[in-house]
């Protein structure tokens, strides 16, 4: 069964488990999610706080639509030269 976890939520959790005296392997079986699941949050929130998540999450939302608007302005870009390259 697979759990969705909020970026906050995961956060927490990483904080949680540094001051927990639990090792990580009982940790994560309290929680109920997989070891290797954690060491890959590890990895991308280690050293955030729940603000910071908050942004790179907006930034990265941000960033997925000026790419959105990027790919549409070269299509644009693209068709006006193709009928400006044929020969009235």
């Amino acid at each position: 069964m697979k759990k969705i976890y909020s970026d906050e939520q995961i956060v927490s959790f990483i904080r949680e488990a540094e001051k927990s005296e639990a090792t990580i392997s009982e940790f994560c079986r309290q929680k109920g999610f997989n070891e290797a699941t954690f060491y890959k949050w590890k990895k991308r929130f280690g050293s955030m706080q729940v603000g910071e998540v908050k942004r790179l999450r907006e930034l990265e939302s941000e960033n997925a639509r000026l790419k959105r608007l990027l790919a549409d302005r070269l299509i644009e870009i693209d068709a006006m030269q193709e009928l400006l390259a044929k020969k009235w």
